[in-house]
């Protein structure tokens, strides 16, 4: 991976990107002590949800949807990863692009159960494509703005 020539966590612009940064379509998952390397195919074997009524935010390219997305809970990949009792305040999830969130446990649990921080891996009952994400941070909550939710995901750092 490229290292960032900026922050991609600090308040930037971030201009539309209609094409994947790489033809990669993994993305690395790393905590205090581990890291593991994640194909989407992987997330299959954790428990999923499916909420609809979700909008994709793209900056430059307005809001679509309504849409379906089916995928994991962020806080379930964590809580797979991370064994009791370590604990963490946060999570950064970076684009291949150079953009990224930063999400904190306090706002992720306040999320409602029904309506996580997800990495989503399919829309309407279809994989995503690799032009789509493969595997994309969706925050169902988000109806405005784009700046929680990433497409190409290429890195999940957990501090």
């Amino acid at each position: 991976m490229e290292p960032y020539d900026h922050d991609p966590l600090r308040p930037h612009r971030h201009d539309p990107n209609p094409e994947p940064p790489s033809a990669e379509a993994i993305f690395r998952v790393i905590w205090p002590g581990g890291e593991r390397i994640y194909a989407p195919a992987d997330l299959l074997s954790l428990p999923a949800v499916t909420i609809a009524d979700c909008f994709i935010v793209s900056t430059g390219h307005g809001t679509s949807g309504p849409f379906t997305f089916t995928g994991v809970p962020l806080l379930t990949l964590i809580d797979h990863l991370l064994p009791a009792p370590i604990l963490w305040n946060e999570v950064a999830v970076l684009s291949g692009d150079g953009f990224g969130v930063r999400l904190y446990r306090h706002e992720l649990l306040a999320l409602p159960s029904r309506r996580p921080a997800l990495l989503a891996y399919a829309i309407d009952d279809r994989p995503l494509t690799r032009q789509q994400g493969l595997v994309r941070l969706i925050e169902p909550n988000e109806t405005d703005d784009a700046l929680r939710q990433v497409k190409w995901i290429a890195q999940i750092r957990i501090a």
